[in-house]
């Protein structure tokens, strides 16, 4: 089948499973003025005396409902340049600092671990049974390996813990980046399905302009037990590609909702790969979250550096039902060149958290 034929087929799909008027791929207006109901607390979470937050986008909801994990870079790297890509500077390499942070719903630090166990913490994912998964996205750098020394062998790595942070499985091959079923490429973000099968995302780079054609853009399944199924997509524009797929949940319905960063869309798959629809009304998508028949998607980077442009940035929320954008949290930092949110969860109330890069904080958003 040639690629425009089934593009239209996908597209027949996305009208038949999601509503004829849902947007299913071309231009879209920017959805920048929506009503913004929420009051907002930044930073939020008490931090020990003497740390500071580092760039964080890893945030999820305990299986309590109200208790907060949150995965960051072991706090503030004093030795960043003013103006620097965090993707280089912000990192657990040299730190024995515990990125993983739970916070009960006062924001009470009640738990961490996993210090000197990760370089770039990206995502953070509790399951239904409460065990915490964290994505170790990238190695250690050139210029870490210099600044620090051997810093060992981690990265592009997913681990879960138990909720008292004790190791019970490790996917992908410390250190190395590679392809499944051995070794993982810049994990970015997990879920997990209803039988307890496992989606990565992996590939942070394909949204660079100069990215080559081969440039690791996919989602890998595996079982609960970390046992590869297969892989699905690839690096491009069209159905089933992606160009830096940042985050992935899943709906009830449990279908797939990856945030295609680099084509400024979420995408909708079924489990086995298939398309069924693409939503670019939510900006250009770095966080992506489900609750309650609602979808809330965190735009990082739209209008900076010519990325979307028109297109402001902030938490946008819609109805799951429809895909029809109903708020939007704003980023008070609306200026190029800067990241707020590209981390989101909501709690059991409403409440909305955003992990933020580059103001490195945790802010929660109250309703």
């Amino acid at each position: 089948m040639n690629v425009k034929l089934h593009a239209v087929l996908a597209g027949v799909v996305a009208i038949v499973l999601c509503g004829a008027d849902v947007p299913t791929g071309g231009n879209v207006q920017p959805t920048n003025d929506l009503p913004n109901p929420y009051r907002s607390i930044a930073p939020w979470g008490d931090l020990p005396d003497g740390r500071k937050w580092g760039a964080l986008n890893g945030v999820d909801i305990d299986r309590d409902g109200t208790s907060v994990w949150v995965a960051d870079r072991c706090g503030a790297n004093p030795d960043t340049p003013a103006g620097a890509n965090p993707f280089q500077y912000d990192s657990c390499a040299g730190s024995k600092l515990p990125p993983v942070l739970k916070f009960d719903s006062s924001g009470k630090l009640v738990r961490s671990f996993g210090g000197g166990m990760f370089v770039f913490p990206h995502k953070i994912y509790v399951d239904r049974d409460g065990n915490v998964w964290v994505v170790d996205l990238r190695s250690a750098n050139e210029r870490e390996r210099k600044q620090y020394g051997d810093t060992g062998a981690r990265g592009h790595t997913v681990t879960k813990f138990s909720p008292e942070g004790k190791v019970l499985l490790t996917i992908g091959k410390p250190g190395v980046a590679g392809d499944p079923p051995d070794a993982l490429n810049e994990p970015t973000s997990i879920v997990m399905a209803q039988n307890g099968d496992l989606f990565i995302t992996e590939g942070h780079s394909g949204q660079a302009p100069n990215a080559a054609p081969d440039t690791v853009a996919r989602i890998s399944r595996f079982t609960k037990d970390g046992k590869f199924i297969r892989s699905i997509g690839r690096f491009g524009s069209g159905p089933v590609e992606f160009r830096t797929p940042h985050d992935i949940t899943m709906d009830p319905q449990g279908r797939l909702f990856v945030a295609d960063r680099g084509n400024n869309r979420v995408q909708i798959l079924d489990q086995d790969g298939r398309f069924i629809a693409e939503w670019k009304q939510f900006g250009r998508p770095s966080g992506i979250y489900i609750r309650n028949d609602l979808i809330y998607v965190a735009d990082s980077e739209s209008n900076s550096s010519g990325r979307n442009p028109g297109w402001l940035r902030g938490i946008r929320i819609g109805s799951l039902k429809d895909g029809k954008v109903l708020y939007r949290i704003v980023d008070p930092l609306e200026l190029p060149g800067t990241s707020a949110a590209e981390g989101v969860a909501v709690d059991a109330k409403g409440n909305v958290y955003g992990g933020e890069v580059g103001p490195r904080q945790l802010a929660k958003h109250v309703r």
